[in-house]
């Protein structure tokens, strides 16, 4: 029996996500829009018709940023579950596992015609960018919808927080979105990401004070119990 497989990557995710921190850690929690970009020979528009047909897509891609691990680990500690408790690895969506593979279900916004072929604008993914697709399969409803299932710990989307600007931050988003190195959609975007409190389960300290990036944006913040607050807001080129 083989002990590994290899399969082509056949698209890159492109995405506002620059880092890990911050990604939604579920697909479909934000709506900001991402693009899938074909890699040549799959980039061929044939290969895609009658997709549009769908509405959502499952992508299976790949972990491609974790750090190294030492051998097989059985157990992790899921931030649903505070960071703290461990359980098992395939009772989890762990993106430390023996096969660095990722699942997550998009929403297929359209497909655009590029010079050196097509690229599907999705919007709900979870997913860094630059992120290797492996395969792109169209969701099926009466088949992948199982509306009776149970979902263990994980069974209530998360509830968003209250997102407040401070006076600082406003004044650095004012003056961002007059020089139109930002828009007011983007920034709800941010609002979006922040509402679902990206911070580590197990950090209590409401005056510490935290950064993401987003798209070219620097955002630092700052997570109470209830709300966060942005701080601090610069364009990446002035950072």
């Amino acid at each position: 029996m083989k002990e590994s497989v290899d399969f082509p990557v056949i698209a890159m995710m492109r995405s506002p996500f620059k880092e890990k921190f911050g990604i939604p850690r579920q697909p479909n929690l934000v709506d900001v829009p991402c693009y899938i970009e074909l890699i040549a020979p799959y980039n061929d528009a044939a290969a895609f018709d009658g997709i549009e047909a769908f509405s959502h897509l499952w992508l299976l891609w790949v972990f491609h940023d974790n750090k190294k691990q030492q051998g097989f680990k059985p157990q992790v500690r899921p931030p649903r579950l505070g960071g703290n408790q461990k359980i098992g690895v395939f009772a989890t969506r762990s993106m430390y596992r023996p096969a660095n593979i990722g699942l997550s279900v998009v929403k297929l916004m359209g497909v655009e015609q590029q010079d050196h072929g097509i690229r599907l604008c999705v919007t709900g993914s979870d997913l860094l960018d630059g992120t290797p697709i492996l395969d792109i399969k169209p969701y099926i409803t009466y088949s992948d919808a199982v509306l009776d299932a149970q979902s263990s710990y994980a069974v209530e989307a998360p509830i968003a927080k209250q997102v407040f600007w401070h006076t600082q931050a406003l004044n650095q988003r004012a003056e961002l979105l007059q020089q139109q190195y930002t828009s007011e959609q983007e920034l709800k975007y941010v609002e979006q990401v922040l509402a679902l409190d990206p911070k580590p389960a197990y950090q209590k300290d409401i005056n510490r004070v935290y950064g993401l990036r987003f798209s070219d944006l620097e955002v630092k913040f700052k997570v109470g119990t209830q709300d966060v607050f942005i701080v601090a807001l610069q364009y990446v080129d002035m950072v």
